[in-house]
């Protein structure tokens, strides 16, 4: 009657553990985001290219870091962080890329979530 009672035991602990642990082996993968912005139509030398080229770096953040739920602050301030650090370095690739007028048309833009 002891060792049937351990074995319950021990099976009801084990299957909790097993249950406590499974939304973590459910979580997807955290890839990383990746997305092009081409620059191959815009004459980045005028103003209103700049702006485009702007407005298209400013998308592509908002594409790459996603979005949060309105009731996840946390969530909403790792997103507009990812946003605010994946603009800056594509602003400053794209920057480069004006300074350099090399034939590079597109600039990479990547973040991981």
């Amino acid at each position: 009657m002891k060792q049937t009672l351990k074995i319950i035991a021990v099976s009801a602990l084990a299957t909790a553990a097993l249950l406590k642990g499974l939304p973590v082996l459910a979580e997807p993968a955290q890839g990383q985001n990746v997305t092009i912005v081409s620059t191959a139509d815009l004459d980045l030398s005028t103003t209103a290219g700049r702006a485009a080229l702007d407005h298209r770096l400013v998308t592509a953040a908002k594409e790459v870091c996603g979005y949060a739920s309105d009731v996840d602050l946390v969530g909403k301030n790792q997103v507009r962080a990812c946003r605010i650090r994946v603009l800056a370095e594509a602003r400053a690739n794209g920057e480069t890329l004006l300074a350099s007028k090399n034939s590079s048309n597109t600039i990479l833009i990547a973040a991981s979530r």
